[in-house]
């Protein structure tokens, strides 16, 4: 089974959900908690673990050959990234705009824009007792996150067998970074805060689950501020509310210590145990 935690803004939680989740559950099973938030990953600080692989990650972009090429401008009408550009007798490639689609190198009469590899990152499996953390983290100077996700989960299920539970930290927002890290989710847990702030971006998230016909719920975070409204949309809409987590001093005092919740806060344990009674369920439906 697969889970992404995710949410319509950064900063509601999804790392403090996702490790302590994922560390909850491996006391009892085999999970691999799976950091895709590639520009800015962050749970190696709260899950520690014994390096098992770490490896380059490269992507294919298109180099032109001027021996080969005939100028014919093909390649620049077929690019809908604008990737490949035809100036007078040169063709210029922009590496950081290419999405490695091979339409400018398929088509290319002359075979003049062969695909050659580029590292975009790196990726980091580490393990300990029944948890594995899978983390990816894009280069400097990387512009897109799309193809490390994807690699970093074909790697994750090359590795992985189907019995063990897969925890996808996405990244924030709804842009195309979250959509390649959610698309093969069995389920989306979405993780917010009851401010209007917060309901103003969970109400894009919820949009956008239900436009990709993912089955999700609401987990709020920092529960006991702001106002109603959350709970009163969730309820309107028909949205499962998972669990709620305090807001509790104590919770960020622990997390900027890069240390795990539930072992020290009998609260956020129980709701980690409410909100895996609702996953095992989900699960058995998935089956």
């Amino acid at each position: 089974m697969k889970i992404a935690i995710a949410s319509g803004k950064g900063g509601t939680g999804k790392t403090t959900l996702s490790t302590n989740l994922a560390s909850f559950l491996a006391e009892k099973q085999d999970v691999v908690l799976v950091d895709l938030d590639v520009e800015e990953p962050n749970a190696a600080l709260f899950v520690k673990g014994d390096e098992v692989e770490q490896k380059e990650m490269f992507k294919k972009v298109p180099k032109w050959d001027s021996d080969a090429c005939t100028l014919c401008g093909k390649c620049q009408e077929v690019c809908n990234f604008n990737a490949v550009l035809k100036l007078g007798d040169e063709v210029m490639v922009l590496q950081e705009l290419c999405h490695a689609c091979y339409a400018c190198s398929e088509l290319c009469p002359s075979s003049a824009l062969p695909m050659v590899p580029v590292r975009m990152g790196k990726l980091q499996y580490s393990k300990k007792d029944n948890l594995s953390m899978v983390e990816s983290r894009l280069d400097i100077g990387q512009e897109q996150a799309v193809p490390l996700i994807s690699q970093t989960i074909d790697y994750v299920d090359s590795k992985f067998d189907k019995d063990t539970i897969k925890l996808f930290d996405s990244p924030p927002g709804t842009s195309c970074p979250v959509i390649e890290a959610t698309k093969d989710a069995d389920y989306i847990v979405l993780v917010t805060e009851p401010t209007p702030f917060g309901l103003h971006d969970l109400t894009i998230a919820v949009k956008t689950m239900r436009l990709m016909g993912k089955r999700f719920g609401v987990v709020v975070n920092r529960d006991g501020i702001g106002n109603s409204g959350l709970i009163d949309y969730c309820e309107k809409e028909g949205i499962d509310v998972l669990a709620r987590i305090p807001n509790d001093r104590r919770i960020a005092e622990l997390y900027s210590h890069g240390e795990l919740l539930y072992p020290h806060i009998s609260e956020f344990r129980e709701q980690l145990e409410v909100l895996a009674t609702k996953l095992s369920e989900v699960k058995k439906d998935v089956q």
